[in-house]
């Protein structure tokens, strides 16, 4: 049990009714979860707004209510009204779990494409270095080597202030973590203590949250205005962005790039199916990961092991060694000699980094065949350009759902062929299951074509009318090939 009053310490306060010495044990933004002794957080969120459901915690034994409007409530609740319940809700979650965020040296990484295999990488690297790491992902949260299930990028401030209690008990020293635009807009991410920051890109994405591409720039960069000075920000000086990202940041900034004038720089000298060749600031080392956007993605982590003050040749031996990330240019081959490849591309400009590798690695003799969707209700600008892309940069297109969630897939897909020039028509085909759109093309692909199958990656399920089917691109592609080589 903590005294209120001392969870409360850095909230915006404007007003207190009643003593803030009550004891609590317990924080909720969910109704349903309000017992005696939480404190609830009134959140206004895209949907519903946690005021309506005031009387509701009330009658569930709940005294200690976070708000940001004026509200009635009983003389024996404590009500205290502040300037953001967001804001509030995440530093009242530090403090609660005794700010465990400073007991790590935890590095943010942000930006549209790569964050989670940067995130990834690193985990991986220290981890191999025999640091006790802890990791926040997309695709799987990590306690050292134990796996929690993730369900969001950047999880909610409690969530978020258990985990890294957790990884402290356990011995953590070391936190990397994927730091989503929303996470940063609903304030997820306030009162932690950040050692750094690392700027991948910014492309076309979200823009059905953030409205305009100028508000999803501006939230990016808010993450690095609030970097301490004796902390670093590594951004990717390629992007056209990446020092906009930085003009206000107290942090010490360092630079990343393969083209122009960095404090770390790489060089692509070859690039394969078996790997890439890089010179990475004057040292050769061949690593298993493929395509220039995974050179960017390892310069930074290397960038990072620097700010670490990890010592650099140990740091490029263990990057030789580094695993690809599920889901990421994720490839298996058939025993007839055909390639899928599996990938999270679901931005148009991941898809063009993707297409783009496969179209230096191939020897223009084979087909690429490109099976890609867009998700229901998310950012509908980005349809057309993505099935533009496809066609552009692949023989054979199928487009096909992706997660339609409520939206009626046949539409998303008719949205997606209003992208489609005239001149490629008779090289899309639309095909609305994916199981069955991935069937074609294996049917349809010879010796050494290659089959893209982008936008789901790592994910284990399709999204449909609001019901989870599980689906795996992978181990659908598997199974085809197993029958393919009977």
């Amino acid at each position: 049990m903590q005294k209120l009053k001392d969870i409360l310490y850095g909230v915006s306060i404007l007003t207190v009714k009643g003593s803030t010495h009550q004891l609590v044990n317990h924080l909720t933004f969910d109704s349903r979860t309000a017992k005696e002794n939480s404190v609830f957080f009134a959140i206004i969120g895209s949907v519903n707004d946690g005021h309506d459901y005031i009387q509701q915690v009330i009658a569930a034994g709940c005294k200690v209510l976070i708000v940001s409007k004026e509200i009635e409530a009983p003389k024996d609740c404590q009500v205290i009204q502040v300037e953001n319940t967001n804001n509030a809700l995440a530093i009242v979650a530090s403090n609660f779990y005794g700010e465990p965020s400073k007991g790590l040296k935890l590095i943010g990484i942000t930006g549209t494409n790569g964050k989670t295999t940067i995130a990834t990488l690193l985990y991986q690297l220290f981890s191999k270095m025999g640091f006790q790491t802890g990791l926040i992902s997309t695709v799987v949260n990590k306690i050292c080597d134990k796996d929690i299930p993730s369900t969001h990028t950047t999880p909610d401030p409690i969530r978020l202030n258990a985990l890294f209690r957790d990884m402290v008990e356990e011995g953590c020293s070391h936190c990397f973590m994927e730091v989503s635009s929303h996470a940063i807009h609903q304030d997820r991410i306030a009162g932690l203590h950040f050692n750094g920051g690392v700027f991948t890109n910014i492309t076309h994405d979200h823009l059905d949250y953030h409205k305009t591409f100028k508000e999803y720039i501006n939230v990016k960069k808010a993450f690095f205005d609030i970097l301490p000075k004796n902390a670093f920000v590594l951004t990717n000086s390629d992007d056209k962005n990446g020092m906009v990202m930085v003009q206000n940041t107290a942090a010490k900034i360092k630079t990343y790039s393969l083209k122009s004038m960095s404090d770390y720089k790489v060089k692509v000298l070859e690039n394969e199916f078996s790997g890439l060749v890089l010179s990475l600031n004057n040292q050769e080392l061949w690593t298993k990961l493929i395509g220039d956007f995974n050179a960017y993605n390892l310069l930074a982590v290397f960038g990072v092991t620097q700010e670490l003050e990890i010592d650099a040749m140990d740091a490029l031996t263990v990057i030789s060694q580094l695993e690809s990330v599920d889901g990421r240019f994720e490839y298996i081959r058939s025993d007839s000699g055909i390639t899928a490849i599996i990938d999270y591309a679901h931005t148009p400009d991941a898809l063009d980094n993707v297409l783009h590798t496969i179209e230096n690695i191939r020897t223009k003799n084979e087909t690429v065949f490109t099976i890609v969707g867009c998700g229901g209700d998310r950012d509908k600008t980005k349809r057309p350009e993505m099935a533009s892309i496809a066609c552009k940069l692949s023989d054979k297109v199928i487009l096909t759902s992706d997660n339609p969630r409520s939206e009626n897939p046949n539409e998303i897909i008719e949205e997606m062929m209003t992208g489609v020039d005239g001149v490629h028509f008779k090289k899309t085909l639309s095909i609305v299951d994916r199981e069955q759109a991935i069937k074609t093309a294996v049917a349809m692909a010879e010796k050494d074509d290659i089959i893209l199958i982008a936008g789901k990656g790592h994910e284990k399920y399709q999204e449909i009318k609001g019901v989870r089917h599980d689906f795996d691109d992978m181990a659908t592609v598997k199974e085809l090939f197993i029958k393919l080589n009977k």
